[in-house]
């Protein structure tokens, strides 16, 4: 067998390896967090933009929430602000909004919608503003048994559909900013991108939540191991939360909401790895952390028919009041 053709034979067998996965989620829908860390590398953003308008073609229904925290961090230095975060979550004052709102809406978001366009024009770029999709209020942490003022940070109190299934029914691939409008005020609010992406996933009624970040996974025994968790149940996670860094609460915070809100499965996956978004085709783990439901609830839902079936459906708005 020449060389050209034993190419040609391994991408006919990834092609075939994948097919299984293809068929289950033919209609699904996909919710994909694009992390900041992970768009710091053109040449790995230009595959990812790829890798979404594969996803589209094959069937599936993917929606794309990005973050920005490099690219903020850079700005706000240019602008002589400097960064400060709390348990996690960045402290954004008002001028700090002003820079947040225009890199992600008027820098990144445009860019990650050029680029998936370049491959089909099918993106559209939104965000949590655009027809009141995400409403937050602002979010007040409690650390060290005392709230903290983190600034204009929210968190989601109500999702509304409407628009990204419009889109999603239209053919299109909703690429979304995590802006919301407040409740409160009417101020523009800042949310955790994770979070964004886990309340989407939930009220979408999305097959699997897929988060791409500049880590590997969930580490066994950070940072004296770099072995990853690579499966965990929603009470195994539930048991972990309390002990894990503070990076990674928000996203494995998201893992778990998503999946107790009826998602199939959240992963989180090395967004550094090129093509990462295409590796939960091929049978198998090995890649990333998966968080899966309970093996009761899925018994359950196994066993009814109904329960499965209202599970599954997807609501046109979510509210975490």
């Amino acid at each position: 067998m020449t060389a050209p053709t034993h190419l040609a034979q391994l991408k006919a067998n990834a092609i075939d390896d994948a097919l299984p996965w293809l068929a289950r989620h033919q209609g699904h829908t996909l919710v994909i967090k694009l992390g900041g860390h992970a768009m710091v590398d053109e040449s790995l953003t230009a595959a990812f933009a790829r890798d979404i308008v594969f996803l589209r073609c094959a069937g599936l229904r993917p929606v794309v929430v990005h973050g920005g925290g490099p690219q903020i961090d850079a700005e706000l230095a240019l602008h002589g602000l400097t960064r400060e975060f709390r348990a996690g979550l960045r402290i954004t004052s008002p001028l700090a909004m002003d820079v947040v709102r225009m890199t992600l809406s008027g820098r990144l978001q445009r860019e990650l919608v050029g680029l998936i366009n370049q491959f089909a024009p099918l993106a559209v770029g939104m965000t949590g503003e655009d027809a009141d999709s995400l409403t937050a209020r602002r979010h007040q942490p409690w650390i060290d048994g005392e709230p903290v003022d983190i600034g204009r940070v929210g968190e989601i109190v109500e999702v509304r559909t409407g628009a990204i299934e419009d889109l999603l029914s239209a053919g299109r691939i909703p690429v979304i900013s995590p802006l919301a409008r407040s409740v409160e005020d009417g101020q523009v609010y800042n949310v955790n991108a994770d979070t964004v992406a886990a309340a989407l996933a939930t009220a979408l009624g999305a097959q699997q939540l897929i988060m791409l970040t500049d880590v590997a996974g969930l580490y066994e025994d950070w940072p004296h191991s770099d072995k990853v968790v690579e499966r965990l149940t929603i009470s195994e996670l539930e048991k972990l939360l309390p002990e894990l860094s503070s990076g990674m609460v928000p996203k494995m915070t998201g893992c778990l909401d998503a999946v107790k809100g009826g998602v199939g499965a959240a992963r989180v996956i090395d967004g550094r790895v090129a093509h990462a978004v295409l590796l939960p085709m091929f049978p198998g783990d090995g890649f990333g952390t998966v968080v899966v439901p309970d093996p009761e609830v899925v018994e359950v839902l196994q066993d009814n028919p109904f329960l499965k079936a209202m599970t599954s459906s997807a609501p046109r708005s979510h509210s975490t009041v």
